[in-house]
């Protein structure tokens, strides 16, 4: 019989944050052998090379994406010398491999009841893995789904923002991100107190917030991290609100923001949808 990942003390945690509370709590992944270093480089191997993301660490906080720079080794050089080669990768969507998405239900359905209560079906399931070299740095951004990172090995503090606070992100970044613009956020060191530092050890992990900007500093050793995310109704109403208001805003009005849960936003996200469906008509019809 196999070990749940999460103990009941912690899927108790997870209920009292989920869904916009940021905060930590433990899981059993440390030490599994779907994360040693060749383990990730077969899987790896396995993928569309598009899927996998490596670049220099060496980066303040708030970077334009233009500037990342690729770190100029393999995806199996990158990951063997992690330790000493000063990169920052991302293996994306590891559900494309049958083993890891096994493993990606398996630790997903233990939480799935308990996301039900709340923000209903656990829709668009895709896991990630962070391999990063000692003291990197991920740099400011927000992302559209619920998230818990699992650390595995080595340690790292991600300080993590309040999604409502528009002195941090204002509004019409939101909007520009469901647009199609890159989740890196510009970053303003006025507001950097404004962020709660959460540091991570082998062992524990973070459940991020829809959309809570953040950023990440590691520790001084090699990390290993398993993101595992989703989308509820609640995500996509949110981001179909904030949609409308782009609308809104480029005919000369100045809409208000959508709110968080438990508000549904139903009226901009129904009005939003119909709107993109009469567009999409039109369109085909051309």
């Amino acid at each position: 019989m196999m070990t749940d990942v999460f103990d009941a003390g912690s899927r108790a945690t997870f209920l009292t944050l989920y869904p916009e509370i940021a905060g930590r709590i433990t899981h059993r992944l440390s030490g599994h052998e779907l994360f040693e270093l060749e383990a990730l480089i077969a899987l790896a191997g396995r993928m569309r090379p598009v899927d996998v993301e490596q670049n220099l660490a060496n980066i303040p906080v708030g970077i334009d994406p233009d500037q990342l720079e690729h770190n100029g080794l393999s995806i199996a050089d990158s990951i063997r010398s992690i330790e000493e080669n000063g990169s920052w990768m991302v293996l994306k969507f590891v559900e494309q491999d049958p083993i890891y998405k096994a493993l990606l239900d398996r630790v997903l359905d233990e939480i799935e009841p308990l996301v039900a209560r709340r923000t209903g079906k656990m829709l668009k399931r895709e896991g990630f893995i962070f391999v990063s070299s000692p003291n990197a740095v991920t740099p400011f951004h927000f992302d559209p789904e619920h998230n818990i990172l699992l650390q595995i090995r080595g340690s790292k503090v991600m300080t993590v923002f309040d999604p409502t606070d528009t002195d941090v992100v204002r509004t019409e970044a939101h909007e520009a991100f469901h647009r199609g613009a890159h989740r890196n956020l510009p970053f303003d060191e006025a507001v950097r107190d404004r962020g709660t530092p959460v540091s991570l050890e082998p062992g524990e992990a973070i459940y991020v917030p829809v959309k809570a900007p953040h950023w990440v500093q590691n520790g001084p050793t090699t990390s290993v991290s398993f993101s595992i995310t989703w989308r509820s109704e609640w995500s996509y109403r949110e981001q179909y609100a904030h949609n409308l208001n782009a609308i809104l805003r480029d005919a000369g009005m100045n809409p208000a923001a959508p709110k968080r849960f438990p508000d549904q936003n139903v009226v901009k996200s129904t009005a939003y949808r119909a709107i993109d469906k009469v567009k999409r008509m039109t369109g085909a019809r051309k």
